[in-house]
């Protein structure tokens, strides 16, 4: 498992490609004066060698010998690689580097009906929460297990699956329409119980998945195919929640932001109606026009314009 290395040629060149497209991009942009963060650069190809390392290293040189090989795979390639690669923010990077005539057919192109479909929460929950159970109990699983075609649809597909859930949830791309990142976490926790239940399936369900394959192997030693699919199982269901756990780190860091640039916005306002009230002359009145906001007995929440329909009762001023 450690020394052994093979090629996977469909991830190799695009991972070839994706890498030295990344590093035009970053080189177009410095050169007109634009800047990058070094962390979504690390990001990416911290994303780009984990899929070589998952596809090509002793994980898969022995992913069809072992079950639980396999089930490492899918956790790394559905939940972690794509993680990495959306925090590099491709898509910006693009867009960022790209002519003008080309940066607005791009963002045209995010903002149009089918980007808003498949980046709707319901629809990249399904995305996410699919796959495994696509793969493990229709002809995929053995298709992968027995032609390099569909080996490779597995390790290109997973990856794309995740990709189509963290993008529109990190938000760190363009999207057509933003929302809340507590909806992440929602998504999250479901994508736990799913986890769970699948490797309860695979573990508790008293049923070998192929078994005349795995006899066919002859292998002489590990795990016999019962409890190598019970190992798998547990693979899938405890990996698979710990792959989460740097996204939920992601998503409180970009509600801590949110909320931090909100309540600065906020703070700005009240200063600027504040130097506005200073500076008015003596007797003029303000807000309402009936009497000065110094002698408005209300709370201040209350006389805000952004705020005064949610706790008064009253829309807010124009």
């Amino acid at each position: 498992m450690a020394t052994d290395w093979q090629v996977e040629p469909a991830v190799l060149a695009i991972s070839t490609a994706a890498a030295a497209w990344y590093l035009i991009s970053a080189f177009r942009l410095a050169r007109g004066g634009g800047t990058w963060s070094p962390a979504r650069m690390l990001a990416f190809f911290g994303g780009l060698g984990l899929w070589i390392t998952v596809c090509c290293s002793g994980l898969g040189v022995y992913e069809r010998v072992l079950f639980t090989d396999r089930a490492v795979q899918a956790v790394l390639l559905l939940m972690l690689v794509p993680l990495l690669l959306a925090l590099g923010a491709p898509v910006s990077l693009m867009v960022r580097s790209a002519s003008p005539w080309t940066a607005s057919r791009l963002e045209a192109a995010l903002s149009g009906r089918l980007s808003r479909i498949l980046m709707f929460p319901l629809v990249s929950t399904v995305l996410l929460i699919a796959p495994p159970w696509l793969f493990y109990f229709t002809p995929w699983y053995a298709l992968s297990l027995t032609t390099a075609v569909w080996n490779a649809a597995f390790h290109v597909g997973f990856v794309g699956f995740g990709l189509a859930y963290f993008w529109p949830r990190l938000q760190v791309d363009p999207v057509p329409r933003r929302y809340h990142p507590l909806i992440g976490v929602v998504i999250t926790v479901a994508e736990v119980i799913f986890d769970a239940a699948l490797g309860c399936v695979l573990v508790f369900g008293g049923h070998v998945l192929l078994p005349h394959y795995w006899s066919s192997l002859h292998r002489p030693w590990g795990w016999t195919p019962a409890v190598d699919q019970k190992w798998g199982g547990a693979v899938l269901w405890g990996l698979g929640d710990i792959a989460g756990v740097p996204f939920m780190a992601a998503l409180i860091v970009r509600v801590l932001k949110e909320e931090k640039d909100r309540t600065r916005e906020v703070d700005e306002e009240l200063d600027r109606q504040e130097q506005q009230r200073g500076s008015a002359p003596a007797g003029t009145s303000q807000g309402s026009g009936t009497e000065s906001a110094e002698e408005d007995p209300r709370p201040w929440w209350e006389t805000d314009a952004r705020l005064a329909h949610r706790y008064a009762g009253t829309p807010p001023e124009s």
